[in-house]
């Protein structure tokens, strides 16, 4: 007769668990743990690549607490804690996030493949500068004006792959709404892209487009020159493109002359350079440098009392 010992429970007889079982117990934790631990390696890589500031306690903190409820969830479902048709919807969950995770890797790489190589966005900017008469001397950005813009436009753009996803959350957050635009989520490479390949398209189909030629342009250049090009083909108002052309026109210096509330309201034109126009309505364009000015007290560029003495400034443009 077999060994086997039993133990009576509230009136049913429990058999202890075969080897079989404790094998698929381990799986499942193992399973479990690098399932964990791979949602916590993403957390730190997000960190660090798009600069959440979350700091390494808080990072490694949640990572830690990642793991453990994955481990613990995965021990709950295998004793059979929870009902079966909780058990159930786990697993269809668990299912449907893989293959979403799958499909979208699938989406993306054909939206890579299908979309025009970047190799040719110098001389896409060359042309451009040629059509509008520009001279096509590569100067360096000034650091107060790449200040401003990136605070205003991207925040993490020295740091992010060409996509943020806070942007890329945003942005399907207003396509559910069925409002237009990306709400303000494109960096400066899918502004960039805009601007070089797809004619300033404004569409869905544009802005996915945008995406993919934006990661093959942070992928393909230094983040100076992304910003070098921007600025050399970024439209400012009154038939001024480019940074040169801009500082000229409305200020009459050169971009290396340029004060922090000049670089301010230029950053803040690239946005809507008819709205906050400064010749036209000067109240909007000193408010729209205002909240430039903002961005940069908020991102660490600029004293408060310095800023808020540039905001209370008259705007200085040329006669």
């Amino acid at each position: 007769m077999d060994d086997t010992r039993v133990r009576v429970v509230d009136g049913r007889t429990l058999l202890p668990p075969s080897r079989k079982t404790g094998r698929a117990r381990w799986l499942r934790r193992c399973l479990a743990f690098c399932a964990g631990a791979g949602a916590a390696a993403l957390l730190i890589l997000g960190d660090r690549w798009f600069g959440y500031g979350l700091g390494e306690a808080g990072v490694l903190g949640f990572a830690a607490a990642v793991v453990v409820s994955a481990v613990a969830g995965a021990e709950v479902v295998s004793r059979r804690v929870v009902p079966g048709w909780l058990r159930r919807c786990l697993r269809a969950g668990l299912v449907m996030t893989l293959t979403a995770a799958v499909l979208c890797a699938l989406c993306g790489g054909a939206l890579l493949a299908l979309t025009p190589n970047v190799s040719d966005a110098e001389q896409r900017v060359r042309a451009l500068d040629a059509e509008r008469g520009i001279s096509a001397r590569a100067v360096p950005t000034p650091p107060k004006v790449a200040e401003a813009l990136v605070a205003t436009e991207d925040s993490r753009f020295w740091r992010n792959p060409g996509i943020d996803p806070v942007g890329v959350a945003r942005a399907v957050v207003v396509w559910l709404e069925g409002r237009g635009g990306d709400g303000g989520g494109a960096t400066l490479e899918q502004q960039l892209a805009k601007m070089l390949y797809t004619n300033g398209g404004r569409t869905r189909t544009d802005q996915v487009e945008q995406v993919a030629l934006g990661l093959k342009l942070a992928h393909g250049y230094p983040k100076s020159e992304i910003l070098q090009m921007y600025l050399s083909v970024a439209y400012f108002g009154h038939g001024f493109y480019g940074l040169e052309a801009a500082a000229r026109g409305y200020f009459d210096t050169t971009p290396n002359r340029l004060t922090w509330p000049q670089a301010a309201l230029l950053a803040g034109l690239v946005q809507a350079p008819s709205l906050y126009d400064p010749l036209h309505d000067p109240q909007l364009a000193r408010e729209r440098r205002t909240q430039v000015l903002g961005r940069l007290v908020a991102v660490g560029d600029l004293p408060f009392t310095q800023a808020r003495a540039y905001a209370d400034g008259p705007l200085d443009l040329s006669p």
